[in-house]
């Protein structure tokens, strides 16, 4: 080491010898625990370490005063520095700031464009919402107002025709009551028409069997008294057959002629005729005269039969009644015995 570095480095000189020495006492197992070095002095008439002192002190002022200089120039390029960073960083944050601001003021608005647009686009798309349930609404009603007329109208139209068929089936079962009555009635009417034309037709073959049975007993007898039998009983045979006509009741002659009440009343007359005696003549319609005048008896026959066409015509075109068949029958254009 120099003076210069052992005079401006004490400590680091004592350290240096403290080594050194360390180092030869090792061998003889001793350790420095303290040392001091003395400080170096100058010896009369020569002054190095004043010199050297006072050179370090001058040294160490001046590069004091360097220090403070530089701390100083240091100090206020470090405070302009701080004040321009300051004011730079004022700026940039301000600039930042604004920046910041007004990229959040457009977010912002761009936000809330978004978001009145959302808005917007939500109405719309509830009020789309709203106007098709709406129409949808509206056609259901609709169709739930055409269902209901249709059922209405089903209904009303099922109605008239269950009300037309149980009419028709009143209409049928009225014309089958008016049919069956009428049925009844024309059949009632027929079977008593019929039974009183049997009755008839029974009683005036009767009759008439009794007049040809008392006709051939006069014709038998050649007495002028029985053909007035004969012609007395042909007149009350037409005489009850007009009485019929006119209205009277037959159930008096049909009991009449059950009783035989005609054979017994045809006998008395015969009697009492037969009794008398009477002068009787015959008007044929052909040729008039007596009994004495060319014919005799079958003369007198010949005139009651003469006679007998016309009165059956008539009663049958009154009556539609047709004579029996043993007494003859009706032809086309005339009558035939």
């Amino acid at each position: 080491m120099t003076m210069e570095e052992i005079f401006k480095g004490t400590k680091e000189f004592k350290q240096e010898v403290f080594n050194k020495v360390q180092l030869e006492l090792n061998q003889f197992g001793l350790l420095i625990y303290n040392a001091n070095v003395k400080q170096l002095v100058d010896v009369t008439g020569h002054e190095y370490f004043s010199y050297l002192g006072q050179k370090t002190q001058m040294e160490a002022a001046n590069q004091a005063k360097v220090d403070i200089a530089e701390a100083k120039m240091k100090g206020e390029i470090g405070s302009k520095m701080r004040e321009g960073q300051t004011t730079q960083n004022a700026a940039k944050i301000d600039a930042e700031t604004k920046i910041i601001s007004t990229k959040r003021e457009g977010e912002g608005k761009k936000e809330k464009f978004k978001v009145t647009a959302d808005a917007k686009i939500f109405e719309n798309k509830k009020k789309a919402d709203v106007a098709e349930a709406n129409a949808e609404l509206a056609m259901k009603k609709a169709w739930w107002a055409q269902s209901s007329q249709l059922a209405e109208v089903e209904v009303a139209k099922a109605v008239a025709v269950r009300e037309a068929k149980l009419q028709t089936e009143v209409e049928r079962m009225n014309a089958m009551h008016r049919t069956e009555k009428l049925k009844a009635d024309l059949l009632s009417k027929a079977s008593v028409e019929y039974d009183i034309k049997v009755s008839v037709s029974s009683m005036h073959c009767e009759i008439c069997v009794y007049i040809y049975i008392y006709t051939h007993v006069c014709i038998s007898n050649c007495t002028c008294f029985s053909v007035c039998v004969c012609l007395s009983l042909l007149g009350k045979y037409f005489l009850w057959v007009f009485a019929i006509l006119s209205g009277v009741t037959w159930c008096d002659s049909i009991t009449m002629l059950e009783k035989n009440m005609f054979q017994e009343m045809a006998k008395i007359n015969a009697q009492a005729v037969n009794s008398l005696q009477p002068q009787i003549s015959v008007w044929s319609g052909v040729n008039g005269g007596d009994a004495e005048n060319g014919g005799g008896v079958m003369k007198y026959i010949a005139g009651v039969y003469t006679m007998l066409p016309p009165l059956l015509k008539t009663v049958n075109e009154q009556t539609g009644m047709l004579p029996p068949p043993w007494l003859g029958k009706f032809t086309a254009d005339s009558i035939c015995n």
